[in-house]
């Protein structure tokens, strides 16, 4: 594709303008258009965002002939509407996860986005993170020997207190899964793709910790908390899930567990793992992420920090700076537009062609991990994930 791509946001919440700058960091991209509910809305977060053209209904942005990539920013419930008719459209697609609501909506996206040739990606960032990509070519390259158990966690805490409310609370909105289908579906994405093996079965204890929240009348955004007093707000019950602990099995033996959290005091985002090997084991923690801790037994452990003359080629190209350049979560974002982008600018086909960054047969994937979590609690057994 010759000249600059030109891309459309849909949505305009926390993510949105992450998008938006990101894909302002490669050069190439225009975004040339934002739709939002309604168009009052949408003129003034295009204004604030610099953005020419805004639309109050995201169906004038599908209609447009110059927009050749949607990125589908909106509330989980919108996704699969949206991505659907996207497709028709013939728009490339890079969606927020979840994919969908369900594993039957996420089937259909991918089966239409295959059928329609278009490139998709859904927004797992975290697998674009230079130790991420380290940590995975060294496990490729058997350095850390075989992989034995993989376990960590993804804790939160903007959701401690009761007054803490977001649409992420309603299951009409957000799915009747939360927590994991929020941050752990980033757990389980970034580390299949590390250790190169798939989930295959889970076993899962889940647990509302705040079954009924106070409902701000006047409402409140994403991340954000505040003191209430009576008459201020609405008691609202609470069924989806602040907590969960997973046991995970994986395609190619190894074992593993993991916890989510959104009621984890003073853990702002931290998702980490640690990888057990035959020779070695390795720890990542996204809140340090330009660190990579190596355990031995035979000899002294070891800190590797991110630097491109000491990473491994697999992974050299997601440090844009020197060493000692710490880079971080808007980092991984970029590099994940980066790798859709080129796709795209590189007229490579999504059939033909492996991607570099996480794809709706990815979201899918993840969505089938879900629902079988979900099983595994209701009916406490092991559950096979069908994929």
């Amino acid at each position: 594709m010759k000249g600059k791509i030109k891309a459309a946001i849909i949505g305009s919440g926390f993510i949105g303008p992450v998008h938006v700058e990101a894909v302002r960091r490669l050069g190439y991209v225009d975004v040339a258009a934002i739709a939002e509910y309604s168009q009052e809305v949408a003129e003034q977060k295009a204004a604030e965002l610099c953005i020419d053209q805004a639309y109050g209904d995201y169906r004038q942005v599908l209609a447009d002939p110059e927009i050749a990539v949607i990125h589908n920013c909106t509330p989980n419930f919108l996704h699969h509407q949206i991505n659907k008719e996207a497709i028709a459209a013939g728009k490339h697609v890079l969606s927020e996860k979840p994919l969908a609501m369900d594993t039957s909506e996420s089937g259909e996206i991918l089966k239409l986005a295959n059928e329609q040739g278009i490139v998709h990606g859904v927004n797992f960032n975290y697998r674009q993170y230079p130790a991420v990509q380290q940590l995975r070519a060294m496990l490729a390259q058997n350095q850390l020997g075989s992989v034995y158990t993989v376990h960590g966690s993804y804790l939160q805490d903007w959701l401690l207190k009761d007054t803490d409310y977001n649409w992420r609370l309603e299951p009409k909105i957000s799915g009747k899964s939360r927590a994991l289908a929020d941050i752990g579906s980033h757990w389980c994405d970034t580390v299949q793709h590390v250790i190169g093996q798939s989930i295959t079965e889970v076993y899962a204890d889940i647990a509302t910790i705040l079954p009924v929240r106070k409902r701000a009348k006047a409402g409140v955004s994403t991340f954000s908390s505040q003191e209430l007093a009576e008459g201020q707000y609405d008691e609202v019950p609470i069924v989806t899930e602040d907590y969960a602990t997973v046991l995970v099995r994986f395609s190619g033996g190894a074992r593993g567990v993991f916890t989510v959290s959104q009621v984890s005091a003073g853990r702002k985002n931290r998702f980490s793992f640690e990888i057990d090997g035959s020779k070695s084991a390795a720890f990542w923690n996204q809140e340090e992420p330009e660190k990579l801790w190596f355990g031995h037994r035979d000899r002294p452990n070891e800190m590797l920090l991110a630097d491109p003359s000491l990473y491994l080629t697999e992974a050299k190209s997601y440090i844009r700076h020197p060493g000692g350049h710490n880079e971080g979560w808007p980092d991984g974002v970029r590099n994940m537009m980066h790798n859709f982008y080129s796709f795209i600018r590189d007229g490579k086909n999504p059939a033909a062609d492996k991607a570099d960054f996480a794809t709706f047969a990815d979201g899918h994937r993840i969505m089938c991990i879900i629902e079988a979590i979900l099983t595994s609690h209701t009916s406490s057994h092991w559950v096979k994930v069908a994929y």
